[in-house]
């Protein structure tokens, strides 16, 4: 009997692929920490191991160096878990040794399963064909030497602020199991980049994935009061020394619920938490980034979970949206929101001249608009004026983003018809959150409308 090693400190994600393993006839052990789960390698002799890369104590690049260094666990498959938000862990992940890349918002038990499946069979080996992903290979960054962080021992985050985010840091649904009506594009990927899987599912992951669900609705009251508890204390903390502690327990729940809110099928609440986590991480380690705007951003991504746990069915894949428009007189302020978007799945459509903005918004309803505030020509209050006259775009939610924050500005925002502000400079993270809150805002708006 093949000895599988979870390494998580999610217990309720550790403890589904726990109970899942045994049923296929695996022996399971669990450990909660990266230290326990690196001596407990040594002592149990797994055949594989699921590791999450975020960890207390010692993080999974860390162990995964240390029993790479070793002959014994050389070839031993690890499939790792992370979050497709933190590009910097993908490719150190990678090159630590991981046998496979998973990212858990967004991938179901059965395929991680099938993977692992196919690396104890030999399908793959890290040492013939390198390291297999399910995130498409983003560029590489500097090793970490960051040490004594209690969010992520040992990591330092990558900054989004002031240089553009990485590639799309993942695969779709059909790049990861292509039906014959939609084959891959022949240019998206390499093909040792990937495992093939078994896409089909049989009766019991059906009533396993039941089981799931039925877990994670019955957990939803238990879950916002909790974070709206922590967010209450982050937000109403008289100085940073007594923000912090709340700021990382608001963390450590929101990444908790992008574990187990993908496992459980539920693809919107999951993208949106994926992002909040890494916002959460940027702003612990970067204190000066917490003000009005990404306090803002924090308590409107956590009020809107509250929305989507109304809805007891999963959804099976993330919201990927493309009507969206961008309009700045300054080119790079229009990349720097374009790439922001492009992290969150978001495509958007740019322009710098406000009037053709307005042509373009007469034309077209739009899922999400972001607009400068001093343009030529027409400022943005103005042309959010206009856009409100618009049948097509007259609720459409309205975003500038802009230097200006004062009062007075801020007012002005209100009267004009926006939506929201947010300041320059951003930190990308920061408007993808936002811009994922709107765009998913306005999904369970149609639904509502259409039911």
């Amino acid at each position: 009997m093949k000895k599988i090693l979870v390494i998580e400190d999610d217990p309720v994600v550790a403890h589904i692929y726990r109970n899942r393993l045994e049923k296929e006839g695996y022996t399971v052990e669990v450990c909660e920490d990266g230290q326990a789960g690196f001596y407990r390698i040594h002592e149990f002799h797994p055949h594989g191991i699921l590791l999450d890369l975020m960890l207390p104590k010692m993080n999974g690049i860390d162990i995964l160096k240390k029993i790479r260094a070793e002959g014994e666990f050389a070839q031993i498959p690890v499939i790792v878990f992370t979050n497709a938000y933190v590009p910097n862990m993908i490719q150190d992940a990678m090159s630590a040794g991981a046998s496979q890349v998973c990212n858990k918002a967004t991938l179901t038990p059965r395929q991680v399963l099938d993977a692992l499946h196919l690396l104890l069979a030999g399908v793959a080996s890290p040492a013939s064909s390198g390291p297999t992903s399910l995130l498409s290979k983003p560029p590489a960054s500097p090793p970490s030497s960051r040490r004594g962080d209690p969010l992520f021992q040992n990591q330092a985050p990558r900054a989004f602020e002031g240089s553009p985010p990485p590639q799309r840091p993942f695969l779709t649904t059909e790049e990861v199991a292509p039906s014959k009506a939609n084959p891959p594009r022949a240019s998206a990927l390499q093909p040792s980049q990937i495992l093939p899987f078994r896409h089909s599912e049989n009766s019991d992951d059906a009533a396993f994935q039941a089981e799931l669900t039925e877990a994670f609705n019955a957990s939803k009251i238990d879950l916002i009061t909790t974070l709206r508890k922590h967010l209450h204390g982050f937000t109403k903390a008289a100085d940073d020394a007594s923000r912090m502690p709340h700021l990382v327990d608001l963390y450590r729940k929101v990444h908790s619920l992008t574990g187990s809110a993908g496992i459980a099928g539920f693809a919107a609440v999951s993208q949106l938490t994926a992002a909040l986590e890494v916002l959460l991480k940027e702003l612990y380690e970067k204190p000066k980034n917490i003000n009005a705007s990404t306090m803002r951003t924090v308590s409107h991504s956590v009020d809107f979970l509250a929305e989507l746990f109304k809805s007891t069915a999963p959804q099976d894949e993330p919201v990927v949206a493309s009507g969206i428009l961008v309009v700045d007189d300054e080119i790079l302020s229009r990349r720097a929101v374009s790439y922001a978007l492009e992290k969150a799945s978001l495509k958007a459509v740019a322009v710098e001249d406000p009037l053709v903005a307005l042509r373009l918004a007469t034309e077209n309803p739009y899922d999400l608009i972001f607009l400068d505030v001093q343009m030529p020509g027409m400022d943005g209050f103005e042309l959010c004026s206009k856009i409100r006259l618009l049948p097509t775009n007259k609720t459409t939610p309205v975003i500038f983003v802009t230097s200006l924050t004062d009062f007075k500005s801020r007012a002005r925002s209100s009267l004009s018809g926006g939506t929201d502000l947010i300041a320059k400079p951003f930190m990308f993270v920061e408007l993808a959150v936002k811009a994922l809150t709107h765009v998913l805002r306005g999904r369970v708006v149609q639904m509502k409308q259409a039911a």
